[in-house]
């Protein structure tokens, strides 16, 4: 990495007056495993595997979810929510018999066995990931008018109840602001989405009252998301969102590598929370925000979305999220295509991985302001410390390519610097330590280093998480 010896003005902070500005949920940081991982069938190809423009999809089979190494890597990052869903649920037929049919009913693209659900379930209770999920809204759910019928999701909340699952919340389906893509029928505009809602809800406060409803779950921010809104906001528990900056390449995006650390691409996180915590301060006031799907781009992500690349987004949009009072925040995926933490052949860790293990492990759920002013090629964000009373935690982005920044603390801490020799490549180090899996599929030590008071240097392109074990806040005790 490009760099050079000049050095931004230092910042002072001071940790023991930081206020209180949020309070997060336990499962913050969650994850998506796409609804056709489960059953098998065609998703975003990884150019590893020759991906092209031309080439949107590769079929695979269903993801094990018994597989070790993927339990156990998932199990560090728990407590967390574990969602199923995605764009092939709205068609996906759960087969509620001991033996499949061998091809979808007619009105469905996609098949959902009771096995891969119990597997689903298994793997759900393994980890500590309570299921999030949405139901089927194709023509095979629909009466002779058009309308919703709740047969299938009866079916599939019944079974899991049967099988010791817990489906946590719900929403309705996925992404109803692109209907067309998604299943619904033809012309299926906000009255006939917010005809259904309200069907949905019905049904779902008298059947499974202890699961909280999602929605609207739009993934733009213009006149379609903004009419569904409307019409379902103030009969969801939470309101529900998706966010992406951009398409991938897969999909004609534009987007480059050079881009990725940039102030402009990382505050497009906050401008579509913003945007959502509008419709809600005026359709549903009070009610807690979820992001319950995003990633580096739509459509599988970018090349660099497996490198260290995206770490920085990935992490700024968590402390952007967290400071803006969303309580959940679910990456999509934990395993499929390039946007995945893990790699979908091997489930070894990516970059992205060993950020989230580091925030898991030193982010609580108490959020502070850390009073930084903002600025270009330095973002801050501070948390109460996780299981350390009266500690903070800090987390520190220089996503500047070649300025050096500094900050000065009056108390001693443990440092936790995320590198790599270069940008796109898909090792990380943490304090000058390679991360990755030992014999066995042992974790490495994630130890921080110790940091003397005073002033604390932060290179080009890097990621800091500082820890104040005394920090003398009176929010963390």
């Amino acid at each position: 990495m490009a760099c050079t010896n000049a050095i931004a003005a230092d910042l002072t902070l001071d940790v023991a007056t930081m206020p209180r500005v949020a309070t997060i949920d336990p499962r913050f940081q969650s994850y998506n495993i796409e609804m056709v991982e489960v059953t098998g069938g065609r998703f975003w190809k990884p150019y590893g595997a020759g991906g092209t423009k031309a080439e949107l999809f590769s079929a695979r089979t269903p993801i094990d979810l018994h597989d070790g190494r993927l339990r156990k890597l998932a199990t560090a990052l728990s407590p967390a929510y574990l969602r199923v869903s995605g764009t092939w649920a709205n068609s996906t037929f759960f087969a509620d018999t001991e033996m499949p049919p061998s091809a979808p009913p007619a009105g469905f693209k996609g098949v959902l066995t009771r096995q891969q659900w119990r597997d689903v379930i298994e793997f759900s209770r393994a980890v500590d990931a309570p299921i999030v999920t949405s139901f089927a809204i194709s023509a095979g759910t629909r009466d002779a008018e058009g309308r919703w019928t709740s047969r299938q999701a009866r079916q599939l909340l019944a079974f899991t109840r049967s099988a010791g699952g817990r489906i946590a919340a719900a929403e309705f389906m996925n992404e109803p602001d692109l209907p067309a893509i998604g299943g619904a029928p033809d012309r299926y505009d906000a009255a006939a989405y917010g005809r259904d809602f309200a069907t949905f809800r019905t049904f779902m406060k008298s059947t499974a009252p202890d699961v909280a409803i999602l929605g609207p779950g739009t993934i733009g921010t213009g006149a379609e998301a903004r009419a569904r809104f409307a019409v379902s906001a103030a009969d969801a528990d939470a309101v529900s969102y998706h966010h992406y900056g951009a398409l991938s390449a897969r999909c004609s995006g534009d987007r480059t590598a050079r881009q990725a650390l940039s102030d402009r691409w990382l505050a497009r996180t906050g401008e579509t929370i913003a945007v959502t915590q509008t419709l809600r301060d005026r359709l549903a006031p009070g009610k807690p925000i979820w992001l319950t799907e995003t990633a580096e781009t739509a459509c599988g992500g970018n090349r660099w979305a497996a490198t260290f690349t995206d770490t920085f987004r990935y992490l700024d949009q968590l402390g952007r999220l967290a400071r803006a009072g969303v309580q959940v925040v679910m990456h999509n995926t934990l395993a499929a295509s390039d946007y995945g933490l893990l790699d979908e052949r091997t489930h070894l860790p990516r970059p992205n991985y060993w950020a989230a293990l580091l925030w898991r492990r030193l982010m609580g759920t108490t959020v502070l302001d850390a009073r930084v002013p903002r600025q270009a090629g330095l973002h801050v964000y501070a948390h109460c410390a996780r299981d350390m009373p009266g500690g903070i935690a800090l987390l520190v982005i220089n996503n500047d390519r070649r300025m050096r920044h500094s900050l000065t603390l009056s108390a001693a801490s443990q440092r936790y610097t995320l590198t790599s020799e270069k940008l796109v490549d898909s090792n990380v180090r943490l304090n000058g330590r390679a991360l990755a899996l030992g014999a066995s599929d042992q974790m490495p030590d994630l130890n921080g280093d110790a940091a003397a008071a005073g002033t604390i240097m932060l290179a080009p392109a890097t990621i800091t998480f500082l820890t104040v074990a005394n920090a003398g806040n009176t929010n963390c005790r």
